[in-house]
């Protein structure tokens, strides 16, 4: 479903990323991992069109994405939730809603997609009315995640879900992670939280330094010596 081929990227002059290479196939619960400043989120914002490439191709559903704007890739079915949320504090919850459904023309798609929503997270059903900017740190994950599902995408790239929450609230966040890649999503978080990503997580990539150092299923690299060592403690 999505390719990334052999790509560089970086800001201006400073390079992060080093001949990347990922697959991941329709369905699939992928963890990208590695420690701060390896070039994670960079990845994520070049695969999503924040970024262009300096080198490299990627490919969404066979089609090359590497030189679209990102309202493109939105369109094509790939939706990115930053790290920073990037929501509209002084705007209620159901209008960040709202506002992630912004491409979809079809007002009962939107109202469908709304309550399928407020299912999966019934909190922010209890919330739809208070500004973004009052939530809980938890609420405010939740509701990052909940506006990017508002584009009914075909894939979801997550970044940091867990950062700055406290371990209950990570469980819930992961947990409605599991529950969107069990309704058939494909899913590339990024993740600093290793042992419990590796735990919900089909597979992942480790990357080092801007490059991929090893890959397979997550519950091998869950006995894998490096990183056992250097992410688990071990």
């Amino acid at each position: 479903m999505l390719k990334v081929e052999n790509v560089d990227s970086g800001y201006d002059f400073l390079q992060v990323l080093w001949g990347i290479n990922i697959e991941i196939n329709r369905g699939e619960f992928v963890a990208l991992i590695g420690p701060n400043g390896a070039g994670k989120t960079t990845t994520l914002r070049t695969i999503s069109g924040l970024l262009k490439p300096k080198g490299g191709r990627i490919f969404f559903k066979d089609e090359l994405i590497s030189n679209l704007p990102p309202y493109e890739i939105t369109h094509s079915g790939l939706s990115y939730v930053s790290e920073d949320l990037n929501l509209f504090v002084n705007m209620p919850v159901y209008e960040n809603l709202l506002m992630g459904a912004y491409i979809i023309k079809d007002e009962k798609k939107i109202k469908q997609t709304m309550e399928y929503i407020y299912e999966l997270f019934p909190r922010l059903a209890e919330r739809k009315k208070q500004l973004a900017g009052t939530l809980s740190g938890g609420e405010r994950k939740m509701l990052a995640i909940a506006r990017g599902m508002m584009s009914n995408p075909e894939m979801l790239l997550v970044d940091e879900p867990s950062l700055g929450l406290a371990p209950y609230l990570v469980r819930n966040v992961f947990d409605a992670l599991k529950t969107l890649h069990g309704e058939g999503l494909t899913i590339l978080l990024v993740e600093q939280n290793v042992n419990a990503t590796l735990d919900i997580t089909d597979r992942a990539y480790i990357i080092e330094q801007g490059k991929i150092v090893l890959s397979g299923k997550s519950k091998d690299l869950a006995r894998n010596e490096h990183v056992q060592n250097v992410y688990l403690g071990i």
